[in-house]
């Protein structure tokens, strides 16, 4: 994932947003996204303009890039099939990766000089602590993966296009073709700009975060926290081999992870929408005067080095709440995607039954960037030290958590438990050695600070559909 997953969570858990995919529903049950119906010939656009069209032998139309499919005969259309390059979707969590492994597409992390990524570390005021993924009950193979995001995309696609049922075409998408609320099949570009249409019973929309086709379906409500800065740092070792390094900086986290045997991308996040001037030398100074003094010192050369050397990347980080993601394997008791009411129930229970685990990941790593931000508050600076203090108990209290951002436990209660544990910690240290009537209030003012923080987060992504999914009425248990 999301891919188009909650974007800013990826700075504290690092998530790789795997098989991230919007489906297309009725809008006239739904204000997701669905796309479904038997294709019927369009002669034209309703502007009495002709097109090509492709039609008769395609099962499933997929925009953009994902894993979908399952045996059916499907057209992937892909905007540009050079290999990416990105500075995010690098680091690939243990569950992620367990993912490949149960859709065989485990070799797709092979050859790409990918580094094995065996837990965190968190440095904060000068000291550190290590979190280890808990992999003890899996196969020694099982870790999470870092690696450069366009060599990872350029294995998946190779992967897709040797499958006989695949077809892998390049092409914009500029259109969906809707008739009577359902969506029958989709307008596009060739690269040649030959403009081209497209049916199938059902059209998957898996375009990434800069979405052209979303907002014409559904109305998504988009945050625009901070943005990335991104360098890549050569010839350096991290203080902690194979580990993902978060450093609680002011104003907000720094972020090292290995990308290949030689190369450590760092992400400095910068609050806002917009960032020192590039051109002009601004972020140059802001990374060498502002964030440089608070890097580890074993990073600090080779920092300085890539900041010379002037490959400075940046991106906007959008979040939003999760939106429908189904498993392939659960379209297999479906037969015939041509009918469009069972279908509709599958899907909608598809995205009922990946709630719970999704929702848990955005929302704990939502929480804690929030937690992990400078501010001025003192009930904020009491929440971030007793975050730290607490994962650096080892044990349960750094397992659980980990587990949780991993995507090897992500369950909604053990979430709410361990980010309460956190703050009645805090309250508890503040309360030593004796609670006076101001430590009281700044405890009270900690508690209420949590809920301000997490509540809303999970009220965005569903209350029912994360804590209580089996009373929705289109559960299925596959």
């Amino acid at each position: 994932m999301m891919i188009d997953q909650y974007i800013m969570g990826g700075v504290i858990s690092f998530l790789f947003g795997f098989s991230l995919f919007y489906v297309l529903r009725k809008k006239a049950k739904s204000r997701a996204l669905t796309a479904i119906q038997r294709h019927e010939s369009l002669k034209s656009t309703g502007k009495g303009e002709c097109r090509p069209e492709i039609s008769g032998n395609t099962d499933i139309i997929i925009v953009g890039a994902g894993v979908a499919g399952n045996g059916r005969r499907v057209h992937v259309i892909e905007r540009d099939l050079t290999e990416p390059d990105r500075i995010v979707g690098e680091l690939l969590q243990p569950g992620g990766y367990l993912k490949l492994v149960e859709l065989g597409l485990q070799d797709c992390v092979n050859t790409i000089d990918a580094q094995r990524v065996l837990g965190y570390a968190l440095f904060k005021d000068g000291k550190n602590t290590k979190l280890s993924y808990p992999l003890e009950k899996f196969h020694s193979d099982v870790a999470g993966r870092s690696f450069h995001n366009g060599r990872f995309i350029q294995r998946m696609r190779e992967k897709a296009a040797s499958l006989s049922n695949v077809r892998l075409e390049q092409g914009t998408v500029t259109a969906l073709l809707e008739e009577r609320g359902t969506i029958k099949g989709v307008q596009y570009k060739t690269k040649t700009g030959q403009e081209m249409t497209a049916y199938a019973p059902l059209t998957i929309v898996c375009d990434g975060c800069f979405s052209n086709l979303r907002h014409s379906l559904c109305n998504p409500k988009v945050d625009f926290p901070s943005c990335f800065v991104g360098l890549i740092l050569e010839n350096c070792q991290l203080p902690y081999a194979n580990h993902g390094h978060v450093i609680l900086a002011n104003p907000s986290p720094i972020l090292f992870y290995p990308i290949s045997s030689t190369e450590i991308r760092c992400l400095v996040d910068v609050p806002g929408q917009r960032v020192p001037s590039i051109s002009n030398g601004e972020m140059a100074q802001y990374l060498k005067t502002k964030v440089a003094p608070q890097i580890p010192p074993e990073l600090y050369s080779a920092f300085l080095s890539a900041v010379d050397k002037g490959n400075i990347r940046t991106m906007l980080n959008r979040s939003m709440p999760a939106a429908p993601c189904p498993t392939p394997d659960l379209l297999r008791p479906l037969y015939d995607l041509n009918d469009a009411s069972a279908l509709y129930k599958y899907l909608e229970s598809f995205y009922t039954l990946r709630k719970p685990v999704a929702s848990t990941i955005n929302t704990l790593a939502g929480a804690l960037y929030k937690v992990f931000c400078a501010s001025p508050d003192q009930a904020r600076k009491e929440m971030c030290q007793a975050c730290f203090d607490y994962l650096s108990l080892g044990g349960i209290f750094s397992n659980g958590p980990v587990a949780l951002l991993s995507g090897l436990n992500p369950r909604p209660s053990c979430l709410v438990l361990h980010f309460f544990a956190v703050a009645i910690y805090g309250v508890g240290r503040l309360f030593l050695p004796f609670p006076s009537p101001k430590r009281v209030w700044l405890g009270a003012r900690l508690i209420v600070d949590a809920s301000n923080i997490i509540f809303p987060i999970i009220k965005a992504e569903g209350v029912r559909e994360m804590f209580f999914p089996t009373i929705v009425p289109t559960y299925y248990k596959i």
